[in-house]
């Protein structure tokens, strides 16, 4: 589980002159809701890892940390606005803990980064939507491993459904010019994620 030393140290590094000492254990519960299967404590836990590895990329560590811990906070599959909830609660969260409005509102725009409907612009956006899709790139048994987590929370769509919805998706990361934004994670990560996406593909094709 995260630590919530580091929880707390970065509410100081935000400049946070107070904030809800619930909200670690809030997000936590969110985080382990029986639904989940990927968008889990353990994917909030892999993305913290990627972070310190690539912390100095960011313009405002702090800012894209909190992006990453609350970027998953409300996940519901079976609707589309989950990120722009996740966002909102970072948001209120943020300037409730008396966080200066235009850093909350940086945050805010950090988890809509999330959503992936766009290739990320600017340095912050692009190491966390980077960090968010290092999954892609990981070693075959965690991507495969991955791949089934994906599906189980999705287990009350149709196989064709899902194979097809699912198949358009990571084509459309594929076809990408390139999957990652930054040099840092397109060197360590790119050749195997196009590897894990193909071998995807494949299956969900079959």
């Amino acid at each position: 589980m995260p630590s919530i030393t580091r929880w707390n140290s970065l509410w100081q590094e935000l400049g946070a002159a107070h904030f809800d000492p619930r909200l670690f254990d809030q997000l936590i519960a969110r985080y382990s809701e029986p639904h989940r299967a990927y968008h889990t404590v353990r994917h909030v836990e892999e993305c913290l890892v990627q972070l310190e590895e690539a912390r100095a990329l960011a313009e405002h560590a702090p800012e894209v940390e909190l992006a990453l811990w609350f970027h998953d906070a409300i996940y519901d599959p079976k609707r589309q606005d989950s990120e722009e909830r996740s966002a909102d609660w970072a948001h209120e969260a943020a300037l409730a803990a008396g966080v200066a409005a235009v850093s909350a509102q940086r945050v805010r725009a950090l988890v809509m980064a999330t959503r992936h409907k766009a290739v990320p612009q600017g340095a912050d956006a692009q190491v966390l939507v980077d960090i968010d899709l290092a999954i892609l790139g990981a070693a075959p048994e965690r991507f495969d491993e991955y791949e089934r987590q994906i599906r189980e929370e999705y287990a009350w769509v149709p196989d064709f459904l899902f194979h097809r919805e699912r198949r358009r998706i990571l084509e459309d990361f594929s076809a990408r010019p390139s999957i990652f934004s930054t040099l840092f994670f397109r060197a360590r990560l790119e050749r195997q994620a196009r590897a894990n996406l193909a071998r995807s593909i494949a299956a969900l094709s079959g």
